[in-house]
């Protein structure tokens, strides 16, 4: 039932896409013959009102608002909530964009898409330093790395291509449009993240109720004990150290070798797309280019996991060879996460964190293997957007440096609690709080300027890809 949800939300998701593609490309058609039988205000119908309103002749309206960087209690401020942002967010696994936006554009001064891309460079730190903490530790239940570095080659080439097409949207999509789809895609996977934490606190009660019998009838004290979310760890098994052995033998070399080729080709023909004309053919080359990429290395790691030479490590011994259209429900939801973060600015972990629990992946691994996806997917949409000038470099350099301490303190702590609370979904509930509050703060905002802009009788519709000037 979880996964047919999820699987509803992406194909929501991607139709409203398909649907800004289609009548971009129809709107000069249409403005043309409206052009030619113009009608006074006065006589016009409440419908032509709104198509108006949605479609409009001359180029691109966007102007960016870019506020001086001077200390004031406007930057204190920002920086305290980007700071609890990024702390709660690297926990979560989700980034920290929703706390992000809201603060860069209510309180800093930004106009929300140069608001979107800093929270980009913000979730980019966090990713960064939260990647650099985890390669520490290792599973909770397992001797292996808390990282699951095949699931991560399965989903972040798909990622990466949704992040291209969705910084493409963050330009045509009219504000009204992305408040309607964050408010109906966060409620939804809140409560199903907010459900699974309920589930996961009951099953720790349980099996802190058993460790309080057995210590009933001895004198030992007890220690926590993750959950036996994998493979043969049952009431026997014994749990090893959460502290690796060392940084270097807890990287598969590999994994990252075919995440960092992904992320160099997709490197090199955004630089290469940087010096064409928007909308040329070579444009639309280079972006097509991307498709083989993102497609040959997750189907690469997809034929390695359905004929069984590869698997799923966080699983274990409950793995089973992947069907073919496993990998591309996998493949699917990567690119729905990614196209989300690129268009609202947020990490794809608001997608894939909900999705991995629903796997039944533990939520320790499941966060730290969103993070490490989104440091790569994160990277990537930092450097379209610094092509497209979209963010003041002063600005991005102190938010990246406020994150990526925030995070390091959030892993830090939230560790220290989860071993004394002995409750792993404490992580489940920090992931179901951010996307929550990220709903609210976000969809609020939209609505407060949908209002305004409704009263100003101002442009809502698509903007022209073709026309935009960053």
């Amino acid at each position: 039932m979880g996964m047919r949800w999820h699987a509803v939300a992406a194909l929501g998701v991607a139709y409203a896409a398909a649907v800004a593609v289609a009548v971009a490309a129809d709107r000069g058609f249409s403005l043309s013959l409206a052009g030619e039988a113009a009608v006074p205000e006065e006589e016009m119908g409440v419908l032509q009102k709104i198509a108006n309103l949605m479609w409009k002749r001359d180029g691109n309206s966007y102007q960016h608002v870019w506020p001086p960087m001077e200390f004031g209690w406007q930057i204190v401020l920002g920086s305290l909530i980007g700071f609890f942002g990024a702390a709660f967010g690297s926990v979560g696994g989700v980034g920290g964009g929703g706390i992000f936006v809201p603060m860069l554009t209510l309180i800093i001064g930004f106009d929300p898409k140069s608001s979107t891309a800093i929270s980009k460079c913000m979730i980019m730190g966090a990713s960064v330093s939260t990647v650099y903490y985890n390669l520490k530790l290792k599973h909770p239940t397992l001797d292996m790395p808390v990282i699951d570095y095949d699931l991560a080659v399965l989903i972040q080439p798909m990622l990466m291509l949704g992040i291209s097409i969705g910084v493409i949207f963050n330009v045509i999509f009219p504000d009204w449009l992305v408040t309607v789809l964050l408010i109906i895609l966060f409620l939804g996977t809140s409560t199903k993240a907010f459900l699974k934490g309920v589930e996961t606190w009951k099953k720790e009660t349980i099996i802190k109720r058993e460790d309080a019998k057995r210590l009933a009838q001895t004198s030992e004290e007890p220690e926590y004990a993750p959950l036996p979310t994998g493979p043969g760890a049952g009431a026997g098994t014994k749990i090893p150290s959460d502290e690796a052995p060392s940084i270097m033998k807890n990287i598969h070399w590999k994994e990252v070798g075919l995440l960092s080729f992904v992320w160099v080709a997709f490197l090199v023909l955004q630089v290469t797309k940087n010096y064409t004309a928007t909308c040329s053919t070579w444009y639309w080359v280079l972006n097509l280019l991307q498709v083989p990429v993102s497609i040959g290395v997750t189907m690469y790691e997809g034929l390695g996991l359905m004929s069984g030479k590869r698997v799923l490590s966080s699983k274990g011994s409950e793995q089973t060879a992947l069907k073919l259209h496993q990998v591309f429900i996998y493949g699917l939801f990567g690119i729905a996460a990614g196209l989300v973060g690129g268009l609202l600015g947020l990490g794809g972990g608001f997608i894939m964190g909900p999705l991995f629990l629903e796997l039944g992946i533990p939520p320790q691994v499941s966060s730290a293997t969103a993070t490490f996806a989104m440091m790569f997917s994160s990277s990537m949409s930092v450097v379209e957007y610094y092509l497209l000038n979209r963010f003041p470099v002063p600005y991005a350099v102190y938010f990246i440096i406020v994150a990526f301490i925030a995070a390091i303190i959030g892993q830090h702590v939230v560790r220290k609690l989860i071993n004394w609370l002995g409750r792993a979904s404490l992580i489940i509930f920090i992931l179901s709080f951010m996307i929550f509050v990220s709903a609210i703060s976000l969809g609020g905002v939209g609505i407060s300027n949908m209002i305004q802009k409704i009263e100003r009788n101002e442009y809502m519709g698509f903007e022209d890809l073709c026309k935009y000037d960053a």
